[in-house]
């Protein structure tokens, strides 16, 4: 059995991902009361052999005394053999869930306790932190459509072969500032800047002038390589250490030449040495 448990705040796209997984034969259930996780999964493993893959969402529309105690009964879920568990947190920025939540006018699940909805949104943060810090994959809905989040749950978790490791290379630009879900940094910005060249500052590192304006330059090989070097030695302890997913941060100033070249370089190397990798553009998207 493989359950899938998602959160994160309220309107980072929860029900977006929940129906994406029910789209692909996952059986959902929205809003379960944590405490009743447990004897779910008994009912399920005993009594149901035709539920394969189930998907429910946990967050702050529990009651408070429920999530307190998630993390410990995650932990006692993870302890159990005969189901494969993930969790997936979805967030966004505090500027854009201000924004969402104001052109639906919908009415924050928290705002009884607080003054006013800027106030929900931090609280909700401060009150599932906990929850956040056992997830396996982090998603940032930030700059992602209801499409391409969508496809990303059914690329990264749905459409994940076996248990092998998932892999993702995110291309973005420092001035937008830095993926809230990626777990590894690297700064492309010491490298030769194609957008001082007038001639390739309308293209992108997808582009051909600017693929050989970059594979000409001793240092870009020498950080790509460098960059291939750590990841090859250290994915394998990601998995030991019971890791599913990695995401790996390719930042230059702007996010349209430098990253995205060498952010395509390791796509292209590491897909043919792995299932799951998979590549996105943050700021091309």
């Amino acid at each position: 059995m493989k359950l899938v448990i998602i959160s994160g705040r309220s309107g980072s796209g929860k029900s977006t991902a929940l129906q994406a997984l029910e789209d692909v034969g996952f059986y959902c259930i929205d809003n379960l009361p944590a405490k009743l996780l447990p004897e779910l999964i008994s009912h399920i493993t005993d009594d149901d052999a035709q539920l394969k893959r189930v998907a429910v969402c946990i967050d702050a529309r529990n009651l408070s005394s429920n999530l307190e105690k998630l993390p410990d009964i995650w932990h006692q879920v993870k302890r159990n053999n005969e189901i494969s568990v993930e969790m997936v947190y979805l967030d966004a920025s505090h500027e854009t869930l201000l924004r969402r939540y104001s052109s639906t006018r919908r009415r924050h699940p928290l705002a009884d306790r607080v003054d006013n909805l800027s106030d929900a949104i931090n609280f909700e943060h401060n009150l599932l932190s906990p929850i956040a810090d056992l997830a396996d994959i982090r998603v940032d809905t930030t700059r992602l459509s209801l499409y391409e989040l969508r496809d990303t749950v059914k690329l990264r978790v749905a459409q994940r072969k076996d248990q092998a490791l998932s892999l993702q290379f995110e291309s973005f630009g420092f001035k937008h500032g830095v993926p809230m879900d990626v777990d590894v940094v690297y700064d492309m910005r010491i490298l030769p800047n194609p957008y001082w060249v007038p001639e390739l500052r309308q293209h992108t590192g997808r582009d051909k002038p600017v693929q050989l304006f970059l594979q000409d330059s001793d240092d870009v090989n020498a950080m790509i390589d460098d960059i291939k070097a750590y990841l090859e030695k250290w994915l394998p302890s990601f998995t030991q250490n019971n890791r599913s997913y990695v995401t790996i941060g390719i930042g230059c100033t702007g996010g349209q030449h430098r990253s995205v070249y060498v952010a395509e370089q390791l796509y292209s190397h590491f897909s043919g040495i792995m299932d799951n990798v998979s590549i996105r553009h943050r700021e091309l998207n």
